[in-house]
């Protein structure tokens, strides 16, 4: 292992200037390292926390994920400690019906590549090794407050350093400080929360009546609940999302564990006995943005959920990270002409092809969840749909999971 490969704590000084300065050490920040470096960029990455690590639970990487994966050569890593599940199966949460599914393993064939889940924590650890083994700086401790841009470089700033590159690449996620640069809009609450638990299998009981092989999703009014394996089918990870009254009603401290049981009371006995294995001591509201035209600002580029933070109902949100990773540093090789980089040309472009695709998936992702958690006569009108829909029928999301079909 190569020093440049070790974490390094940002007390003091800076380091020599590089190609990109990565600012967050999260999924899409270290891929976006990864296919920089693997594009011939010199690249360093700055951490805020202490060591790099994640929270969280399940992670779901649908083909236009694993295709980038493979391409990395990390996917057999990922299915190694992940699971490859059979079938995605939608689920009415009030009566437990069969609404529709999708094979994925026939959908891994149309697709080119497999629908995987796996814990977030694994996956960042496969990309960090990943860096470490390609000899990417990778700084912890440095938390950047701002950066400094000129005609052909940017310098982050922390309190304890300065790190300059020819571009500064924000991954700092949905509570971005430097997409302030571009624009002054905030976070934006859907009113909805949600709890998630991952425990040992062997702590779940009546494992017979569990989709070990599947990834289920019931839907229900104002709620639902998703289940599937992790960790080569040792462990259980279940998601329970809910609509809260608390902040509908405009109340700060909203989302709390004395809604949850109220949220699920009407659902199916498939749903409430999941409920006890979610994890009470913290939980997720769920937030995104609206999305922006651009996300350049001279030598400072968007990234992952500081560009387009969606919410959670396609899934999508590590896996357009790893798409931008891929984009970006295909702008920078296309617009290198052997000696030098024309970052100006290659962020434009960039910009340019990312930002109406994350945008359709920004919003569709909110009409997703729309048509998850009506009730009523829409929810009739919903479950008779879907129970029309044949299961090979891929019209709804070759524009996400395909590639030039």
């Amino acid at each position: 292992m190569t020093e440049a490969s070790i974490d390094v704590s940002g007390t003091g000084g800076s380091g020599a200037p590089v190609d990109a300065i990565v600012v967050g050490g999260g999924i899409g920040g270290l891929g976006t390292a990864l296919a920089l470096h693997r594009a011939g960029r010199t690249v360093r990455v700055l951490e805020q926390a202490a060591e790099f690590g994640e929270v969280g639970a399940g992670l779901q990487m649908a083909p236009n994920a694993t295709r980038v994966l493979r391409e990395w050569g990390l996917l057999d890593d990922v299915i190694e400690q992940g699971v490859t599940p059979r079938r995605l199966i939608m689920r009415d949460a009030v009566d437990n019906q069969v609404l529709t599914q999708l094979d994925l393993e026939d959908a891994g064939r149309r697709y080119g590549a497999p629908y995987v889940v796996i814990h977030r924590s694994d996956l960042h650890t496969i990309l960090v090794q990943a860096c470490r083994d390609a000899g990417i700086e990778l700084v912890t401790a440095t938390k950047v407050e701002q950066v400094e841009t000129g005609p052909d470089h940017a310098t982050a700033v922390s309190d304890q350093r300065r790190d300059t590159g020819s571009i500064v690449v924000a991954a700092d996620g949905l509570n971005s400080q430097l997409r302030s640069r571009l624009s002054d809009d905030q976070p934006i609450s859907s009113a909805y929360v949600a709890y998630r638990g991952a425990v040992p299998l062997s702590d779940m009981p009546d494992q017979d009546a569990l989709a070990l092989e599947d990834v289920t999703v019931f839907v229900g009014p104002a709620c639902h609940f998703v289940q599937y394996p992790l960790r080569r089918g040792e462990m259980f990870n279940q998601v329970a999302v809910f609509q809260s009254p608390k902040a509908l009603a405009g109340e700060e401290d909203w989302g709390t564990p004395d809604e949850l049981g109220a949220a699920f009371a009407g659902t199916c006995e498939s749903v409430r006995a999941g409920l006890p294995y979610l994890w009470r001591n913290r939980w997720w509201r769920m937030f995104d943005r609206e999305p922006i035209d651009s996300w350049v600002d001279g030598r400072v580029v968007l990234t992952g959920d500081a560009a387009h933070p969606m919410l959670q109902y396609l899934a999508q949100g590590a896996c357009q990270a790893l798409e931008d990773a891929v984009c970006l540093a295909e702008q920078a090789e296309k617009y290198h002409d052997g000696e030098q980089t024309d970052w100006d040309r290659a962020l434009e472009s960039y910009t340019a092809l990312r930002t109406v695709r994350t945008a359709t998936v920004q919003r569709r992702a909110r009409q997703w969840g729309d048509l998850w958690h009506c009730g009523g006569l829409f929810r009739d009108t919903r479950n008779a749909l879907l129970r029309d829909r044949d299961t090979h029928d891929y019209r709804y999301i070759d524009w996400l999971y395909g590639s030039e079909l």
